[in-house]
């Protein structure tokens, strides 16, 4: 088999481009039989394995430089550059990344897990490479639905304006997580099928070279009748206005042809725009059927493409779609916004049923932030259903456009805390900190799903600025109160009583905590439990009692600990002059933590119960220490 000869670039230029094809098809069955047990975004990969394969023969990495935008689709790149033995560990602990890492290949030259960066690192590159004096290729690769994204806008026009020799390989495969919205989505289907564009295009300007050119004016007079032709065959040629040579639209799995135009493309002066026509989980029967042509899976059934597992319990963005369609079919104020996460946001089924009342905006955070905030001084409700790692794009725009004007908008963030596989660049760890901060805001967290419809209401009921984080995947499973009620604001509920030490936990960290006073108790620690539930406004009467009762607090949360819930009961300990109160901070610590499962990432960092009972177990000893030495 080929793919067992090919461990560098080098190996794949030795072949001949006939023999490519079964390198495709191969690589297709690798990639197909490893994610059946480690899961993995499976369609993008399958969608550009003949367009990974002609990049290596055309360029060569990693003195070219390539950079894959979002990165979700660089398991080929990493299988021609050696890593293909290390796929069993693909998105595993202390694993292979399932995105590009620099500290992984030297191939990998830039990292990304969020769209649409790719282009303004392009620029960057081709910047330090020109002051440099250097000279090799820069090819950034990006997804028509990362086009939508305002980063890679502003990039073109930049790299127009500059004229860098810059490659953009437009990968063009009308779909990202969701089926693509926008206008520059129906533009790029205008290229793909008009197929005499390119064809007439270069019979028109051949034509115009032999026409002797008598003075400027006859000059200026052509190159206006070339350019009216030009939208006349396609309506808003932009790539070109913008400054760029645009080649295509190609088949991006036909490999010679791929090939044939990123060479002549290499051989031009100036940015480049390829655009290659590709299908999402092509060559595999179940990814191309799947209406997300199967993005993002755990592991899988190769016959069928079926998951192996099925969900336990109740998953979160489900509870929240149907509180929120429940709400709204009494509340016709409410409207439902998101970046492009329509299905992994769950609002599919309330878009069915409000369609007049729910907006995709595409890969555009920082609109769908300002969006909703227009649509809240209408006097309407509009809830933004967003991941924590994508709200830190729109961070600008909650604090000017949002908290600023105390604007009534709701942030429904999912995937709040550690997400597992998908790694640093998706993490949801930082949205406590860098919400709290801000004026205006409430934030609350639920300890389970139950809690979370309740706090769904409060937000909705709410008048400013509010923010309910909850986890990614499935609740606990208990039941769904019929009635929903609203929770009193900055006010945290007492689980468990206790006497020797506070565990004061928020949101997903509450059963943890109470399965540590739990192990305390076995020790002869009796350990109160505090489901804190609000971040924000921060319950100070609570606060005030454990001082009152000289009882070292333990807060835990699965969010940075550097400006988190902890710090602020400190800080509001510090404010206070409360000085006798000890208190221990649990949280993710000061760096990036990668990817593994979440049990194997709450390991690392310490969020569990035997932990958690460790860190309240020495707090309550130095305390009954401390009482002894005064009783004496």
């Amino acid at each position: 088999m080929f793919t067992n000869q090919i461990d560098s670039p080098d190996k794949l230029k030795q072949l001949s481009p006939e023999e490519l094809p079964q390198v495709a098809t191969e690589i297709r069955e690798f990639i197909v039989e490893q994610l059946k047990f480690t899961g993995g975004h499976l369609g993008a990969n399958l969608g550009v394995v003949e367009l990974t394969l002609a990049m290596h023969y055309v360029f060569d990495s990693p003195r070219d430089k390539f950079i894959w935008d979002v990165g979700h689709q660089a398991y080929v790149h990493k299988i021609l550059t050696g890593r293909a033995d290390q796929f069993d560990t693909l998105r595993q602990y202390k694993g292979l990344c399932g995105f590009p890492k620099r500290s992984e290949s030297e191939h990998d030259v830039w990292e990304t897990g969020h769209s649409s960066t790719s282009l303004s690192a392009a620029m960057g590159m081709a910047v330090a490479r020109d002051l440099k004096g250097d000279d090799y290729n820069i090819v950034a690769v990006i997804g028509d639905g990362a086009m939508t994204g305002g980063m890679a806008f502003e990039a073109l026009n930049n790299i127009g304006h500059e004229q860098k020799d810059v490659m953009i390989v437009l990968n063009d495969n009308e779909m990202s997580i969701e089926q693509n919205v926008g206008a520059m989505h129906h533009y790029l289907g205008k290229l793909r099928t008009d197929k005499h564009y390119k064809k007439v295009k270069e019979e028109v300007e051949t034509l115009l070279k032999r026409i002797p050119a008598i003075g400027g004016r006859v000059a200026k007079t052509m190159e206006r009748l070339k350019d009216s032709i030009k939208y006349m065959l396609v309506s808003g040629v932009i790539f070109e206005e913008l400054g760029f040579t645009y080649l295509g639209p190609i088949d991006g799995h036909n490999v010679k042809d791929v090939i044939k135009t990123l060479k002549q493309g290499a051989d031009t002066k100036g940015p480049v725009l390829v655009h290659v026509v590709t299908k999402k989980g092509k060559g595999y029967k179940p990814a191309e059927e799947a209406t997300d042509n199967m993005h993002g899976i755990g592991a899988i059934k190769v016959e069928s493409g079926a998951l192996k597992s099925t969900p336990k319990g109740p998953n979160y963005k489900n509870v929240f779609t149907d509180t929120l369609m429940e709400l709204a079919a009494k509340d016709e104020r409410i409207v439902a916004l998101t970046p492009a996460m329509l299905g992994g946001s769950g609002l599919t089924k309330f878009a069915k049923r409000f369609p007049d009342r729910c907006f995709d905006v595409g890969i555009a955070e920082q609109h769908a932030v300002t969006m909703a905030g227009g649509i809240a001084t209408q006097g309407l409700k509009p809830v933004v259903a967003i991941y924590s790692t994508f709200l830190q794009r729109g961070y600008d725009q909650v604090i000017h456009d949002i908290v600023r004007q105390n604007l009534n908008v709701f942030f429904a963030i999912d995937r709040a805390g550690f997400v597992g596989a998908d790694g640093e660049t998706h993490q949801g760890v930082y949205d406590i900190a860098f919400l709290r901060c801000l004026p205006n805001i409430t934030i609350m967290a639920p300890k389970d799903e139950n809690e979370f419809r309740h706090m769904i209401y409060t937000a909705i009921e709410a008048d400013g600025p509010t923010a309910v984080r909850y986890p990614r995947g499935e609740g606990l499973g208990i039941p769904l109160d019929e009635t929903l009620q609203a929770i009193p604001v900055g006010q945290s509920e007492v689980l468990r009583e206790g006497r020797d030490v506070a565990l004061v936990a928020l949101g997903t960290m509450v059963p943890l905590a109470v399965e540590a006073a739990e192990l305390l108790q076995r020790e002869g620690i009796s350990a109160r439990v505090i489901n804190a539930r609000f971040v924000k406004p921060l319950d100070e009467q609570m606060i005030l009692k454990q001082a009152r009762d000289n009882m070292p607090i333990v807060t835990i949360e699965e969010g940075v600990r550097q400006g988190g819930f902890g710090s602020a009961v400190l800080e509001f300990l510090a404010e206070r002059h409360i000085r006798h109160l000890a208190v221990e901070v649990i949280g993710t610590p000061d760096y990036f933590v990668e990817h593994g499962s979440v049990s194997d990432l709450y390991r690392e960092v310490g969020l569990t119960p035997e932990n958690i009972a460790a860190r309240a177990r020495t707090i309550a000893l130095k305390r009954g220490r401390r009482a002894r030495i005064a009783a004496k």
